[in-house]
């Protein structure tokens, strides 16, 4: 039994790696009993800020076999996005580097299915579900319990020798599989992230992060006015932010992305102030067409510009 399960175990691996994603790692589907207090006490911090989905499916984000019946494994996934070319107009105003593709919920999902069938197909009867940021899954919780790397002070994973700009993906399965452990954290006494976070989202100590402050939270998850106290803070920060990623010494070790999906628009890394601040519905459009920053509509993303301009 125990050859089948490494087996299996070896050859999902191969074929995730095949279809893309950069690491894997596997764990036990349990109950999530630690992380459940943590969560609570960070939703009764109201740490969520409008984001009231964060507070629903308590009982399934917590426990994945809430999510699919009978499961025995949550496989992890990252996947790699990471662009060194990076905007050329200094003065532009800024978008994270996971939106300068394609939207990666499609890209992601269509590979996780694959890897799905491809398990069904060697394996047999295998029953489970895809997650990319859909559902009510702790996506960090697994990815560190799987080993694919540590939570950093910043909140995020990062893998020891690709650092953190990554997607995070799971499968959950009913398939026993051979499970991986956690690695030990390395952040040591670093706290760049804490001290470059313009609007001190990240606690002192790290590791806790006031999603309400968060400039990714204010210029997507937030639909209402920015709150004023945020005026000059938002280091031209328009959709989303990477500041915490950009200051972090693991990052030193990121390697370009090599999916086509997730290359941007010809238009968008040559945009100037001007062509932002002026853009247009048609040209929000074409440019962002099926990238991430549609989430925000037009109406949004110019809200996001506007405040920029008016309280630089």
């Amino acid at each position: 039994m125990k050859s089948k399960i490494d087996k299996y175990t070896v050859q999902l691996k191969e074929e995730a790696l095949r279809l893309g994603f950069s690491f894997v790692g596997i764990s036990k589907a349990e109950e999530l009993t630690e992380e459940a207090k943590q969560l609570e006490r960070w939703l009764n911090q109201n740490y969520h800020g409008r984001m009231g989905y964060m507070a629903n499916y308590f009982d399934k984000r917590i426990d994945p076999t809430k999510l699919v019946d009978g499961a025995k494994s949550v496989v992890s996934l990252l996947f790699n996005y990471h662009n060194d070319e990076g905007q050329k107009e200094p003065d532009a105003p800024r978008i994270a580097q996971y939106a300068y593709g394609k939207d990666y919920h499609f890209t992601l999902k269509s590979k996780l299915k694959t890897l799905l069938q491809y398990i069904q197909d060697e394996i047999g009867e295998v029953s489970g579900r895809c997650f990319v940021d859909s559902a009510p899954v702790m996506e960090r919780e697994w990815a560190k319990r799987s080993g694919l790397g540590w939570m950093g002070k910043n909140t995020l994973i990062i893998h020891p020798k690709q650092g953190s700009y990554f997607f995070l993906a799971e499968l959950i399965i009913d398939l026993e599989l051979a499970y991986d452990g956690p690695i030990r954290d390395h952040c040591g006494t670093c706290t760049r992230c804490i001290d470059a976070c313009p609007t001190e989202a990240i606690s002192p100590q790290g590791y806790v992060m006031d999603g309400s402050k968060c400039i990714s939270y204010l210029t997507i998850e937030l639909k209402e006015a920015i709150p004023e106290e945020f005026g000059g803070k938002m280091a031209n920060w328009a959709f989303g932010c990477d500041i915490c990623q950009e200051v972090c010494p693991w990052n030193r070790f990121a390697k370009r992305h090599q999916e086509p999906d997730f290359e941007p628009h010809p238009n968008l890394l040559g945009m100037k102030e001007k062509d932002w601040v002026e853009m247009t519905e048609e040209v929000f459009r074409e440019v962002f067409r099926k990238s991430a920053v549609k989430r925000t509509k037009y109406s949004g993303l110019m809200r996001n510009i506007k405040f920029l301009e008016t309280k630089a």
